[in-house]
């Protein structure tokens, strides 16, 4: 169901790569809510070609952008202005650990890697703004959003690199986002989501298990990329106009949950097996 929430607002959207992203999701979402967008990601991700896909379904242009590169960046940021004039909103849905793919464990990683690492999933946060603020692409009372995991807080072992990358992507969206709010009446969030079937997710060692625990311990259960999509729809529209600043939990409760009568139950039943 259309709510008619976007109509009017341009924008950006990063990092959807298949039917299984939630930033996919959410350009369906944003599309079925009246906005306009530029769908972007590196180009080997675009060699993929599921992106054209969703561009035709959207009526949106494919603009190939590495995050990580100023030129490629500036380049993209013209051609939205160019196309839209001042944009309402960009989505950040990148993130990516050579460590996590090569395998390589928490205690033994390669820095090499490491930086790499960081530089996609967290300091291209920093160059999306920057490019955005120091070409003044963003209206008043537009919305920036960073995808994130609840890991930049918690331990979860085998999420490996990634939880730094998360910890400095959610200080970058504080810090920078001061900035924009103050200055330019922006408004800069995160929002940690339940884990999620993606592409990136089910590269992390042992992601079932995360699902299926993080599952038994929320009162809600876990949220879905199309439910994140929604919830993403919102802190794009008028409705949140006064929110910034936050790291936004999206995760059926789990993250204030101690422990679940079902986890309970399954300890128990585990002890009695023993």
């Amino acid at each position: 169901m259309s709510y008619g929430l976007l109509k009017g607002k341009k924008g950006i959207i990063f990092g959807a790569l298949d039917q299984n992203s939630i930033a996919w999701k959410a350009a369906e979402r944003c599309h079925e809510e009246g906005a306009e967008f530029i769908l972007t990601n590196a180009p080997v991700a675009l060699r993929m070609g599921e992106l054209n896909a969703l561009a035709e379904k959207t009526g949106s242009e494919v603009i190939g952008a590495d995050a990580t590169s100023m030129e490629d960046l500036e380049k993209l940021f013209d051609a939205a202005i160019a196309k839209f004039g001042k944009i309402d909103f960009i989505l950040h849905s990148i993130g990516m650990s050579v460590n996590v793919r090569k395998g390589k464990h928490y205690t033994d990683l390669n820095y090499d890697w490491l930086t790499k690492g960081w530089d996609i999933s967290s300091v291209s946060f920093h160059r999306v703004m920057k490019t955005a603020w120091d070409k003044d692409a963003m209206n008043e009372g537009g919305s920036i959003l960073a995808l994130t995991y609840i890991a930049a807080q918690r331990t979860f072992p085998d999420y490996n690199d990634m939880a730094d990358n998360k910890a400095y992507l959610e200080s970058i969206a504080r810090s920078f986002g001061y900035f924009w709010g103050k200055e330019r009446g922006v408004r800069v969030n995160t929002i940690s989501q339940s884990p999620t079937p993606t592409t990136a997710g089910n590269g992390v060692k042992g992601f079932s298990g995360f699902m299926g625990f993080a599952d038994k311990m929320s009162p809600l259960g876990n949220a879905t990329a199309l439910d994140c999509a929604n919830y993403i729809v919102a802190m794009f529209s008028d409705l949140t106009a006064k929110v910034t600043l936050q790291n936004l939990f999206h995760d059926g409760g789990y993250s204030n949950t101690g422990v679940s009568q079902e986890v309970i139950e399954a300890m128990e039943a585990n002890n009695k097996e023993d």
